[in-house]
């Protein structure tokens, strides 16, 4: 009965979700621009009235998986007590930054630092030293530790109840602890639904955006135009190349692509530190680190409540509201490939390592985008206020073996472009198939076209279509913050329990091997007081022994001298 109910609960999921979204693409196709207005009223009314949740939400993810990670808490595993991590270090990192947030890393790069040096915050005058300083700062900030402490909150929890309670792949499936059987219910369907809407949009936005950036790089070293038609086109062939992907599975698929790409990038990332502005990097990257731990705690909890300031709310509250959107499809995929890990360990691929690679990444390319901007030798700043995708290229344009490089460029966002469609797939076919670790290539290959097909909509709608799409996913992130808040609790509960029957255990354990070694040491001691015991009595037994023999001989050789002197 179980068994139909969540089969039936999952088929309204995915109609009501793929309704949904259909009838939203359908009207960025027909009037992009009412969408785009509509979307925009609702993201500053969202902004203006809950930008504070954002903020203090979000602040609160970050301290609670860090104490999390610390805690006696942190020594649990992800799955039963005796499983190990299913994938390598190596190929794990790699796959976390392919599943989509990678896209994010290259898009936004060069364009962030760049963009708040012309659009610095509140109190910081623009194009000043200050400003390049604070612009680096608040794009580290913007993508190290509060995106990934979202992610992991996700991530941890569902792969918690799946590998360790053995329930399905779905968001709904947290909240068993607090719901009980009503996740087989509306209230379980309504958090699906919304969960799933969330990473469609999400995903849909990232396939136009690497769509611009992709056809921006091919047009900015080639003959190939920068137009609506090869972003589509480039859509298409996406797609088509990430269905062989889709039809190996994770461990060859996607696993391959993200060691490739964590390889590529990590070429192209050491060909700028080398021949960019090196010691301008270095120095940036000090002074950043510096500059983001000092101040992390109090660009966490800053508003403008004196200013009349939008900065913040069009940048930081919009960065954070982003990253929850797309948490359901990052959580679930990260859940995916953190089986049998401790959540210590967990917490510290998830949220340490990918936050200094950010630092390195963005003080790496930003930073010499800025040199290049500060010095006069580019016009990067004017690039990235008209056309953000150029920005990238424009910045490896001014470097020894541009053509190359620029390729190199290309060929990283299109195999990032392939893996984020690959993940993205498969954790929708999850979502919508009774939350399977193993979706069918039908239903990964169904939501691949749909996302496509909808990012290319849009984009063949006009920007108002694609960027009221993003703006939407936003928006659809503000009931989702409170679903994470509510996890929270929910994880809480189970690690609490589980921590004290683990501990029970333990003790138990414990005193086994107590009364085991107490027993082991008792028999010793007994044994060898019974071997002196038996030692004494044999002793006495042969001394009764050997006396008798000796009196039987003396008594023998007396009777024969007796006998002799007869």
């Amino acid at each position: 009965m179980e068994r139909v109910n969540e089969t039936k609960k999952n088929e309204s999921v995915l109609i009501i979700s793929a309704v949904l979204v259909g009838l939203f693409v359908l009207w960025g196709a027909l009037s992009p621009r009412s969408l785009d207005e509509a979307a925009g009223q609702g993201l500053g009314w969202m902004l203006d009235n809950f930008g504070w949740f954002y903020m203090l939400s979000t602040a609160f993810f970050v301290l609670f998986v860090i104490v999390l990670a610390l805690s006696p808490l942190g020594k649990i595993r992800l799955g039963k007590p005796d499983e190990r991590p299913e994938y390598s270090w190596y190929s794990w990192i790699g796959m976390l930054f392919a599943a989509g947030i990678g896209v994010g890393f290259v898009f936004w790069g060069v364009a962030e630092p760049v963009l708040y040096y012309f659009d610095a915050p509140a109190g910081i005058t623009p194009e000043t030293p200050q400003a390049a300083v604070a612009g680096l700062r608040y794009a580290v900030f913007h993508w190290a530790l509060h995106p990934w402490a979202i992610f992991s909150i996700v991530g941890l929890t569902l792969a918690y109840v799946q590998f360790r309670k053995d329930r399905p792949a779905l968001i709904s499936s947290a909240f068993y602890p607090l719901i009980g059987e009503r996740v087989h219910g509306w209230l379980g369907k309504s958090i699906d639904i919304l969960a799933v809407i969330a990473t469609c949009t999400g995903v849909a936005t990232t396939f136009g955006l690497s769509a611009l950036q992709i056809t921006g790089g091919l047009s900015y070293i080639s003959p190939i135009p920068n137009t609506v038609a090869t972003q589509v086109i480039i859509i298409a062939v996406v797609t088509f190349l990430f269905m062989f992907s889709a039809a190996k599975g994770v461990d060859k698929g996607i696993k391959r692509l993200s060691n490739i790409n964590l390889a590529v990038a990590a070429v192209l990332l050491l060909f700028v530190i080398i021949v960019g502005p090196t010691l301008f990097i270095a120095e940036s990257f000090v002074t950043t680190l510096g500059g983001y731990f000092t101040n992390v705690a109090s660009m966490s909890l800053t508003m403008t409540p004196f200013l009349e300031s939008a900065w913040l709310g069009t940048n930081t509250i919009f960065f954070w509201a982003w990253h929850i959107a797309w948490a359901p499809f990052m959580g679930i995929f990260i859940a995916r490939i953190s089986r049998g890990r401790t959540i210590r360990e967990f917490m510290t691929g998830v949220l340490v390592v990918p936050s200094i690679l950010a630092v390195i990444w963005f003080t790496t390319f930003g930073g010499t985008a800025l040199s290049l901007e500060i010095a006069g030798t580019a016009p990067i700043g004017e690039l990235v206020m008209n056309n953000v995708e150029l920005a990238l290229f424009a910045t490896l344009g001014e470097l020894p073996l541009s053509a190359i490089t620029s390729f190199i460029a290309v060929v990283l966002i299109l195999i990032f472009f392939i893996t984020s469609a690959d993940s993205a797939s498969y954790v929708l076919g999850a979502m919508t198939s009774h939350g399977s670790l193993n979706p069918s290539l039908f239903s990964k290959m169904l939501w691949g076209v749909l996302i496509a097909g909808t990012a290319a909509v849009l984009l063949i709608s006009g920007d108002g279509g694609l960027g009221a799409l993003q703006t939407a996913s936003i928006i659809a992130a503000l009931p989702f913050a409170i679903i994470m808040t509510v996890m929270i609790v929910s994880v809480l509960i189970m690690l609490g329990k589980d921590y004290k029957l683990e501990g029970s255990k333990r003790r138990k354990r414990n005193r086994k091997e107590i009364k085991a070694e107490i027993r082991d040491e008792m028999y010793d001691n007994i044994k060898e007081e019974v071997i002196e015991e038996i030692k004494e009595e044999m002793k006495d037994e042969l001394i009764d022994e050997m006396k008798e023999e000796i009196k039987e001989d003396l008594i023998e050789k007396l009777e024969i001298d007796q006998d002799e002197k007869k």
